[in-house]
This record gives C-alpha cells, sequence and structure tokens, in this order.
C-alpha cells in the first residue's frame, strides 16, 4: 500500500506519531441495491472504497479516484451521505505509524468499468445486501452509519 509523498513527508517529520489525515469514500450500489465492499490485505474487516484524499484533490475527487485505483471503477461522486471521525476512525499501521481519519462519504455512480480488486491493496470485494453487511465483520467506524447508507438508497430520487 502505497501512501502519498505529502504523508511520506509528513512521517519525516513527525516519523510514527498520530497525524490526522482526511479520506474519502464511496458508495457504490448495483441494480438490486447492494454495496460494494472490499476487503484489504492483511485485514479481516470489510470497508467501502476509498483513501486518504491528496493535496489540492477535492474530497469527491479522491472518492471517485480510490475508487478506480481500488477496484478499477470509474465513478461520480454525486451525493454526500455523511462525515465521519473519532476513535473508531484511528489507525495503528504495523511499522507503528499512526494515523486518525475523517471519512467523507458519498453515493457513487458506476460511469464504466467492471470491480475488480487491484491486488495491491484489495484482497477481495462483493456487492452485499444490508443483511449480508450485518454478518461480516465490518470496520468499526462503518457499523453505525451502514444502515443510513442502505436507507439513502431506498430512498434516493429516481
Amino acid at each position: 500500500m502505497a501512501i502519498s509523498g505529502y504523508i511520506g513527508r509528513m512521517r519525516e517529520l513527525v516519523g510514527h506519531r498520530l497525524l490526522l489525515v482526511p479520506s474519502a469514500a464511496a458508495c457504490v450500489f448495483d441494480a438490486e441495491g447492494r454495496l460494494l465492499l472490499v476487503r484489504q490485505h492483511g485485514s479481516a474487516d470489510w470497508a467501502l472504497p476509498g483513501g486518504a484524499v491528496e493535496v489540492d484533490e477535492t474530497p469527491e475527487q479522491g472518492a471517485e479516484r480510490e475508487t478506480f485505483e481500488e477496484v478499477g471503477l470509474r465513478v461520480r461522486a454525486y451525493a454526500l451521505l455523511g462525515a465521519y471521525g473519532g476513535p473508531g476512525h484511528r489507525v495503528t499501521y504495523p511499522n507503528g505509524d499512526e494515523a486518525a481519519y475523517v471519512c467523507t462519504v458519498y453515493a457513487c455512480e458506476v460511469l464504466e468499468g467492471s470491480p475488480v480488486p487491484d491486488d495491491d491493496e484489495i484482497a477481495e470485494l462483493r456487492f452485499v445486501s444490508e443483511a449480508e453487511a450485518k454478518e461480516l465483520t465490518l470496520r468499526p467506524w462503518l457499523v453505525d452509519p451502514l444502515p443510513g447508507m442502505y436507507a439513502w438508497w431506498r430512498a434516493r430520487p429516481r
């Protein structure tokens, strides 16, 4: 998993100490209302495609770029679903780096492509119903907002 040049430069300055990192994630639903979830290599937890927002990139652009990089889908972020942060967004990486993420989540429509794990960062992906999602081990931060994401899909303008 590559880190951005900016984060790399910050790590040179602060070492493993805690960094606050803006991030973005994509809610990609299929026609049946199943949500795309991904599992990273080395993790048992399922999450949305997404990651750190780069310098001079909007959160929408970050969600779109990360979705393409991780699963090969070109998407357009079109609805803000929420912004999430707090203790459930803290991560300590195997190398000791600490990060606290504030994640902006967008509903995204697929413009082109078929989802395929990048095999660099993403080991597995699947579209899951709300009932199936409840049976998975999810990233802690995703547990509480997930029902609202499915509710948004059911109530969305058509």
